[in-house]
This record gives structure tokens, sequence and C-alpha cells, in this order.
């Protein structure tokens, strides 16, 4: 088979990722430059003030230095492991943000270590701690262009377009081409705790030889039946690789994975910082050796010497030298076994390419969220591996691509939508969900996974009480607006990176979810622990929706079941009542991202038995998707008893 082809566009993805590249780096050099330090840290980018810690060698023998947040903010940051960081001096004359002066950075990078609430740990290059403890400014620390996810990626690339003769050879050209897939042969295994398309799934996913894609619509289950496929592939293979695309997901699958008593190593610090996650990490089993003591106390002999170095000569060396031999040998058995006593392990997608992974081989590799993933982040495990199974929903959100360039020449196409495309009989689609009533999934379904779903008895006509409508669409068109300004259902446009906000249709929200939740009854609500969920699509209407709440004194009850986001904050998530504002009214009928289905499809489906959509229909329904679901709850609103919401 001629590999000419699969080389081809793997080169034509390097070319589009070093687009993506070279714009992600441009608008972060803008961003730093010219966004003030006030927008830095509402958008979660920038803490400031900071004040400085303890300094010391973690485990892995990096210098650290531990940083606590002191702004008085409930800002959520985007502060996670394994991101990088500048640290910066900044004079703000009456604690007035968007009074900042020049901002001074420190020339030098830092790698987040760990974060836990409003302290975080930042590995340093040593030397510089003096630098930041005499800053005559106050300090603060910033998100930094993150270089080494695309070194990554780029050296993947490289390396899979080089392979010849070799099992990633073979991958490579079997993906870029139609040629079936391999399979094993041998009867199917019985999972009686599994439903009939999750139990073919593991079987499919055992018999596979080269590759599976396990699509996972919502609510069906996949988590459950990855973790199914994994201990049973266990019964097969002494070690297996499980990766996703962001660290929250690997938390999940690593979790889930040690409830059923699986050893799992955890490459890279849990997003979730507790007990049970930590004591699977790398860090925490490689400190809790015995020999571990040892380690540390050659280490901080090496360091004492090479600080003294009043010392010279070639007995000094020879005894430096020898220290150095013991320290390495040492930590090769601590790290033998380490990843000896473990049956699986589990990091993100670019946390793969981790130098503590060289040398290791594994048979089988799982990437969760892998409809998430850049093609050129999934190459990174793959290299390490004689089979893939994907785990997904490529109807669900897409990977982020920021560059229109090389989102329109294609890098935004994943490798398991090219699996699914050029080998179809390679998926095992999972039809049965657990989450929704049946008339809020039906349309989800219909729409996007060829009417296959199917609802579970128990939650097919689950309502939060008798008689109620489990979905409907609330025109702000039709509203009268009166004399209240407030009132005015028109779109607002705020800032290229914020984009837009509505704030009579937010009020309405509101006033929408006040009016249900009094007709439910505070003690049933309470009782019953009901979690609601506000979507929108635009993050200032997120913050803005953010900001009512909060006054609003008859929410205070409730805070604790109200969680408000955009739709890429609520992915893999789910709440009893979601009420979704999708934000656009204007007189083109222009909706922006709205276009974006797969991110509707998300929204819609994150709801157990109570939708509401709020949205100006002549300007959505001027696009087919909008149309039909509007047609859509429209007959099922005929179909059941009005309810007095509407």
């Amino acid at each position: 088979m001629s590999n000419t082809s699969a080389i081809a566009q793997l080169q034509q993805q390097r070319h589009l990722l070093q687009v993506e590249y070279q714009e992600e780096k441009e608008a972060y050099r803008l961003h730093t430059e010219s966004i003030g330090l006030a927008r830095k840290v509402t958008r979660g980018d920038a803490w400031y003030p900071l004040r400085l810690g303890r300094t010391y060698y973690n485990s892995m023998n990096q210098y650290c230095i531990e940083v606590t947040r002191q702004a008085d903010v409930e800002v959520e940051h985007n502060f996670e492991y394994g991101k990088a960081v500048v640290f910066f001096g900044a004079e703000v004359p009456g604690g007035d943000l968007k009074q900042a002066g020049t901002i001074r950075y420190f020339n030098f990078t830092g790698t987040i270590s760990y974060v836990d609430g409003d302290r975080m740990v930042v590995v340093i290059p040593e030397g510089h701690t003096l630098e930041l403890q005499n800053s005559q400014l106050p300090l603060g620390v910033q998100l930094f262009f993150d270089e080494t996810s695309y070194r990554f990626m780029f050296d993947a690339l490289e390396r899979v377009s080089n392979a010849r003769g070799t099992r990633l050879a073979y991958l490579r050209d079997l993906f870029y081409s139609h040629q079936p897939a391999e399979t094993f042969s041998f009867d199917a295994i019985r999972f009686p705790w599994l439903n009939a398309s999750q139990e073919r799934a593991v079987n499919d996913v055992l018999r596979a030889k080269d590759v599976r894609v396990l699509h996972g619509p919502p609510g069906t289950g996949k988590t459950t039946t990855l973790v199914e496929a994994i201990n049973e592939t266990l019964m097969r293979e002494t070690q297996v690789l499980v990766c996703a695309q962001s660290n929250t997901a690997v938390d999940w699958i690593s979790e889930k994975l040690v409830d059923c008593g699986i050893p799992v190593l955890r490459i890279g610090n849990p997003t979730r910082v507790n007990d049970k996650m930590l004591s699977f990490t790398y860090e925490r089993r490689f400190a809790d050796h015995p020999d571990y003591p040892k380690l540390w106390q050659l280490r901080r002999t090496i360091r004492e010497m090479r600080r003294r170095r009043r010392e010279t000569g070639e007995r000094f060396h020879q005894k430096l030298d020898r220290l150095k031999e013991m320290a390495v040998e040492l930590e090769v058995r601590i790290n033998a076994d380490t990843f000896g006593q473990v049956r699986v392990i589990a990091s993100t997608l670019v946390g793969a390419g981790n130098k503590l992974l060289d040398g290791k081989r594994f048979g089988t590799v799982f990437i969760d969220e892998a409809a998430q993933a850049l093609e050129a982040a999934c190459w990174i495990p793959i290299r390490r591996a004689s089979r893939v199974i994907f785990a997904g929903d490529h109807c669900q959100l897409p990977p982020t691509v920021k560059s229109l360039e090389a989102l329109k020449g294609g890098l935004g196409k994943t490798l398991m939508e090219r699996i699914v495309e050029n080998k179809p009989e390679c998926v095992s689609l999972l039809q049965v969900q657990y989450r929704m009533n049946d008339e809020i999934m039906q349309f989800s379904s219909d729409y996007f996974y060829h009417g296959q779903m199917k609802s579970a008895p128990e939650v097919a006509h689950r309502l939060i009480h008798e008689g109620d409508a489990p979905i409907l669409w609330f025109d702000t068109s039709t509203i009268n607006l009166g004399e209240d300004e407030r009132h005015d259902f028109r779109e607002q446009f705020i800032g290229e990176t914020f984009g837009r906000v509505n704030k009579g249709e937010a009020n309405l929200t509101l006033s929408l979810l006040q009016i249900y939740f009094q007709r439910i009854g505070k003690q049933h609500i309470l009782d019953e622990r009901i979690d609601v969920g506000i979507i929108s699509p635009y993050r200032a209407q997120v913050q803005y929706l953010k900001r009512l709440i909060n006054k609003r004194a008859f929410f205070k009850p409730f805070r604790h079941l109200i969680s408000i986001n955009t739709v890429d904050g609520f992915q893999g998530q789910e709440r009893d009542i979601i009420l979704i504002s999708l934000v656009r009214a204007n007189d083109t009928g222009q909706i922006g991202f709205l276009r974006d289905l797969r991110r509707m499809n998300v929204a819609i489906t994150r709801a157990r038995m109570k939708l509401f959509i709020l949205g100006d229909a002549p300007t959505l329904t001027r696009h087919p998707f909008y149309q039909r679901l509007y047609d859509y709850i429209d007959t099922v609103r005929h179909h059941n008893t009005p309810s007095t919401t509407e």
C-alpha cells in the first residue's frame, strides 16, 4: 500500500499546526501588551497581587516556589498543572487595577506543578528567588504562551511521517486509507451488568487488532463502558496507557479505574486536589518509596557540595561524580518499582510525551475525549502503542482551533473523525441513554444520531413535577417591552474576545427560573437537591448572569444548586433543569458561532428533566437547525398539557 498520501496529509497537518502556533503566539503577544491588568485578572489569566511562600525541592528534584493569590475575588481562573507562567511586578495606584502602570516581566518562566484554590506551586529555574523576593513592585503571575505542547505535537508528527516498516508506520497508513482494520475472532463475552450496545462495544474493543472507536452520545454510559473495556483488556495485557485531552478527563477516568481496584499511575497532577486523587500521582508514589529518603539525602549532599565549591581537585570531583552515580542508580530503581506496581499509566495526550515514559511500549492506548483532541496530539501516545481505542463523540464539542485559516484548512478534523469516515465498520455506537427525559433526547437523537438513541425506561418519562412540559422555547421577540429598558431583548457587542450580551434575556432567564422555583416549592427543591445549570454560548452573558443572580435575594438559599457557565464549561456534566440563553437578536439573522451545531447539541443534552431555551426566534430560525428545533418544541408542546410558565 502506498504511504505517500498519508505522509502528504500529515505534512499538511504540520503546516496547519504551524499556522495555529504562529496565530496563538501572536495573539498571546498582543494580549500581553495591549490588555490591561484588570482584564487579565477578570478573565482568570493572571493573579495579582501575590504573596510568596516557601521554596523547596520537590520529589522530582525540581526547584519550587509556593505563591498565594491575595486578591479577594471570586474569579474562576485558568491556571492548571503543566501550564507555563511568567512572574511580573506592577504598580497599582490606590488598588484600582484599571489604573495599573507598566508591567515589568521577569526574565524566566515557570511551570505549574500544583494548584488548589488560591494556592499554587510553580517550578522555576534555580537562582531567581531573590529577584522575586527583592522586587520593589507588588508581584503577580500570568499564563505564558505554551511552547511545550506544540513542541511535543510537532515532534510526534515528524516521527509518524518518518516511520518506515514499523507498527507506527502501519497504523499511519491504515488510518489514512479505506483498508479494513484487522480483528480477532472469538465468541462474545457476557457482561450482564451492561446493556446490549455497551456489551457489544466491549467485545468489539477486545476483538480489535488495530483500532476501534467507542462512540458515546450524551448520557449513554461511555465512561462505564470504557472502564469495563480497560478492565477486560488488562486480563490480556500487563499494562495499558490511558490518555485524554484534558486533565479533568484524565482525573475522571483515573478515579473510576481506582474505584474498580485497578492500580493507576497518574503522570501529571490532578485538577481536583484531594488525598484520593493525589495518592495515585507519580510524584506521590515516587516520594512514598522506601528508598526515597536515601535518594533525598544524596541529592541534598550533592547540592551542598556544589554550593560550597571551595574544594577543587580530583578527589572532590570524584566524590561528586560517585554521589551523582549513586543518585541516578537509586532513581532508576525507584522509577522501575513505581511503574512496575501499576496496571494503568494515565496522562493527558501531551503528558504522554513525558521523558518518564521514554522507552516504554504498550499493547493498547485508550484515548478518551478523542473527538476534542487535535490529530497531532493523539499521535503523541499512539507512538508508544500497538493498537488504539478512541472514545468520544464527534457530534459534541470539537477541538479548540484559534486560527480561522487553520480551521478552514482542516486542523479541526480529528483522528477519530478520520477513522469514523474511512472505517465506519470500526465504530461501536452506544445507544441507550440514562440521562434525559425522552422528549429532550429525541431531537438530538434524530438530528445528530440518525434516530438511533433510545431512553432507558427509568428516565424516559421523568419530570420535575406532574404535568410539566419537559422542553420549552421562550421567544423573546414576542414579549411586550413596556417602558422598562432593562427588558430590551437586543444583543449588545462588547469587544472582540468577550463577544455579546443580551441583558433583557439574562433578566428574563432568572425571572423564569424564579417563577418555576416558586411553582415547585422551596422545600421540595432543597429536599430533592434539584440542581440547575444556566448555559450561554457567550462568556459576557455568563458573567452578566453571575452578577445578576448574586443581586437577587430570592436565589440565596439555592446558590449551591445553581451553576452558570459556557457550553464548554458544561461538557460532560448534567443537571435536573437547564436554561439556555442564546443571546443573538438582530435584524440581519446573524448568529455567529451559534452555527457550530455540535455546541448546541452539548447544551440541549445537559438537561435531565426540564429544558428552557430562551432566544429571539426571528433571528435564530433563519438557520435551518434552529427552525427545526423550534418546530420540534412547538409540536411537543401541543402534545403536552401546557405549563403555567409558558
